[in-house]
């Protein structure tokens, strides 16, 4: 997909997502990352600042990336640690954005459901809000990842799984939270907003997780 955006247009965007997925307590305390591709030949990104708080994000906590994930403009502050993530999920799915929530139901069944190394999800209508997905008699496989603080190394691990399960809307990182795309920001939010109802109604249901 060719992606052309303003980087001040695509920073005001981030921001007010950032602020909505606070106030659902998706991204609480500095947790949770943003991105917008606004450029595709070289890659580049506008992505949130490194220990930005989200509740009160402004356009002023986006930072314009290369396709290395180093900021553009040098003294514009420290990019997101999982930048390298950002870069290697745009490039593998043609995402025109990727956003990374940290809520109580993807961190818990991250955990939970670690052994079985991703989560199965079906006959909920909500699924039907995936991309491409036109029934609820649909079986979506999001899988988990253990969590790694070495980023190339774990940018690697992200690069195939996704190769592995190239159906997949969204991977979980273990007691990290949730990766989900789009080849829109419009509908990397969509992807949020189904992927987490779906995350807390399987957590609500599921008799061990609800005794933990």
């Amino acid at each position: 997909m060719d992606v052309t955006r303003d980087f001040a247009t695509a920073a005001e965007q981030l921001a007010h997502v950032g602020r909505r997925f606070d106030a659902r307590s998706w991204v609480l305390g500095t947790s949770g990352n943003l991105s917008v591709v606004i450029d595709r030949n070289p890659l580049r990104l506008a992505i949130t600042r490194s220990g930005a708080p989200k509740g009160d994000l402004t356009a002023d906590a986006i930072i314009e990336v290369d396709e290395g994930g180093a900021a553009v403009l040098p003294d514009a502050g420290r990019p997101s640690a999982e930048t390298l993530l950002h870069l290697e999920i745009a490039r593998v799915r043609a995402a025109g954005a990727v956003l990374h929530t940290h809520s109580i139901w993807s961190t818990v069944l991250s955990a939970q459901f670690l052994r079985a190394a991703g989560i199965a999800i079906d006959g909920y209508e909500m699924l039907k809000g995936l991309e491409g997905v036109p029934t609820h008699a649909h079986r979506e496989w999001i899988p988990i990842l253990e969590n790694d603080q070495d980023m190339i190394r774990l940018s690697g691990r992200v690069r195939r799984l996704l190769a592995e399960h190239p159906a997949c809307h969204a991977f979980l990182l273990h007691r990290h939270g949730l990766y989900t795309w789009g080849q829109t920001l419009e509908q990397a939010v969509r992807h949020v907003e189904i992927v987490e109802f779906l995350l807390e109604a399987v957590g609500r249901t599921n008799r061990h997780v609800a005794d933990i």
